[in-house]
């Protein structure tokens, strides 16, 4: 567990991260001195790293979560590719935590060098159990996202907190489980996903990530997380404060646990569409701090 110290630290870092996350929600366009300010930094960060033998570049990893595909994080990767970060975004199987976590962590071992690791939704859950298995994870970022501890069940942890608007809205479809064995698939109903999942992104986007959704084997909620790298990595956690599918006070009890360094975004629980700016500067925080 962080010390207290280690927690004032966060905090105060955190009020930075926060007044530019809170620049990026106000205006998707970052100015041009704004723009021309980061590209030097990021040049002169670059020819540092190479001139004196500090730390390489992390490559970012983006974990999506149930109800999803990894394209959800589109605005978000353009974003950080525009800055000149180097950006992976797997697939998740959402076929339950241990399963989808041995798979997070054979793409993070196929990758040399430094890793950030960010996860969205259910996919923290993926994240805070891969990173565990994976030695060159150096930071870990989570997006409205399930953050648990050794030995929690995510259906458990969110019921902790009200709020969440998510379990009457999900549809069960029967499938076959990975091993063949009768199984549940679960999808947010079509007519309920806008108001659940992404009240604040246009109803027309929202129509079309409802279509294209991902369903999440109903064995998720039940599964313990069986490690908690936030524990031994730190972590960066953007809070959205609007979320109807994990309540934001689950999500402050997480980060404020974790010692996390903490932003909140008047956001749905899709901030990668709906404020990517925000997401992509809590990311590169992060990236911040394994280089310097």
């Amino acid at each position: 567990m962080p010390s207290h110290q280690t927690v004032s630290r966060r905090t105060a870092i955190a009020a930075g991260v926060a007044a530019a996350a809170a620049v990026s929600v106000a205006s998707s366009a970052p100015t041009a001195s704004a723009t021309a300010s980061a590209s030097a930094t990021a040049s002169a960060s670059a020819g540092a790293d190479r001139g004196h033998g500090r730390p390489e570049n992390p490559t970012l990893v983006l974990v999506h979560g149930a109800f999803a595909d990894a394209s959800s994080w589109s605005p978000v990767i353009e974003r950080l590719q525009r800055r000149g970060h180097t950006v992976i975004a797997p697939a998740n199987p959402l076929r339950g935590l241990r399963h989808d976590a041995d798979r997070i962590a054979a793409v993070l071992a196929s990758i040399e060098g430094p890793v950030v690791l960010a996860g969205h939704s259910y996919g923290g859950a993926v994240i805070t159990e891969a990173a565990a298995q994976a030695p060159n994870v150096q930071a870990l970022v989570y997006i409205a996202a399930f953050m648990p501890d050794t030995g929690e069940v995510l259906g458990e942890l969110s019921a902790r907190f009200p709020g969440s608007q998510l379990a009457p809205s999900l549809r069960q479809v029967p499938s076959p489980a990975p091993d063949g064995s009768p199984g549940l698939d679960l999808y947010i109903r079509t007519d309920r996903f806008h108001e659940v999942f992404a009240h604040d992104v246009p109803s027309t986007t929202a129509r079309t990530l409802a279509a294209v959704q991902r369903p999440l084997s109903a064995t998720a909620f039940g599964d313990r997380a069986g490690a908690a790298a936030w524990r031994t990595l730190p972590s960066w956690n953007l809070i959205a404060t609007q979320d109807r599918g994990i309540p934001p006070q689950l999500q402050r009890f997480q980060a404020e646990r974790a010692g996390s360094y903490t932003v909140e975004v008047r956001s749905s629980h899709l901030p990668l569409y709906s404020a990517p700016d925000a997401v992509a500067n809590v990311i590169r925080a992060a990236t911040r701090h394994v280089t310097r």
